[in-house]
């Protein structure tokens, strides 16, 4: 803890990403309810470890307008769920052929490549399922939050990225491709995580903007964050390959302006994440350390 006894950025992160897991935990079904194979790959990729940083911002997005942890937390794991789906997938031969993840072997590695492709889809349509049960959150308002992961997730975001990025592997690319690539591949999820919470708590259009703009100006630095560490970090604090971009001769920002800009850039979106949230003052003060986080971190 700190000197006024409030936990460090590092403890806060150990305690709330238990919560979260126990709640995974609950929500995934158990490895002896068939099918078994594929519960235990959707299991096996979901708790092999990860910060839970979607779930996170979401939590505290919602914190900041007052709304119950627990009617948020279901929520929360979906976005876990969904994440882990987009990592299965990215791993795969077809895409990054990755062997490693969070510092064990990749799903398809141990399950093979059409049990892993499976097992994301398991994941998709159960964070969709889990988002519609029915529950403390309006049918209407369930509405617009499956509406809302959708589009995070779809041409438009998630995939329409991953899109982006295959067709630039060794071309040169502009600058608005790179941001294109890095605000809908990574960013849009962590965006839609932010504007979960705020949206689950009720916050008004001004507010909903406010976290936006925070979510966008998060992701796309997290993701500058990410192609960082894949030039400069290690495999074995990262759990996975390094410099693997520039094998796969890919579009990222060290690439593109180099390290110390990308650096650069990097620290003014987490400024400006934090300066839109001050009119909250000391309640955004998690979401402003998790901004700060994401960039000093070492995997």
């Amino acid at each position: 803890m700190n000197p006024a006894g409030e936990l460090s950025i590092g403890d806060y992160i150990d305690a709330e990403r238990a919560r979260v897991d126990k709640e995974l935990e609950r929500v995934l079904p158990p490895e002896e309810e068939p099918p078994y194979s594929i519960h235990k790959a959707m299991r096996y990729s979901v708790l092999a470890g990860g910060k839970r940083l979607r779930p996170i911002i979401c939590l505290e997005s919602g914190r900041l307008f007052g709304v119950d942890d627990e009617v948020l937390l279901s929520a929360a794991a979906a976005l876990e769920l969904v994440h882990t789906y987009s990592l299965i997938h990215d791993d795969l031969p077809a895409m990054d052929n990755d062997d490693l993840r969070r510092g064990k072997p990749t799903s398809h590695r141990v399950f093979g490549e059409a049990m892993a492709i499976l097992a994301g889809d398991g994941l998709l349509t159960l964070a969709f399922e889990i988002l519609s049960r029915p529950g403390p959150i309006p049918a209407e308002l369930q509405l617009q939050l499956i509406h809302e992961l959708g589009f995070a997730l779809g041409t438009h975001g998630l995939i329409g990225g991953q899109v982006a990025d295959l067709a630039a592997a060794g071309l040169e690319v502009k600058e608005d491709t790179l941001q294109y690539i890095h605000r809908t591949k990574t960013g849009a999820l962590i965006c839609a995580s932010a504007r979960t919470g705020a949206l689950i708590a009720g916050a008004p259009e001004d507010d909903l903007a406010r976290v936006s703009q925070y979510g966008e100006a998060v992701g796309l630095a997290f993701q500058i964050a990410d192609d960082l560490l894949d030039v400069l970090g290690s495999e074995r604090e990262l759990g996975k390959a390094v410099g693997k971009d520039n094998d796969q001769h890919k579009a990222t920002y060290p690439a593109f302006y180099g390290v110390e800009e990308s650096r650069r850039i990097a620290r003014r979106l987490v400024r400006e994440a934090s300066e839109v949230l001050a009119p909250y003052g000391d309640s955004a003060r998690r979401l402003q350390q998790l901004a700060q986080f994401l960039i000093t971190r070492q995997s």
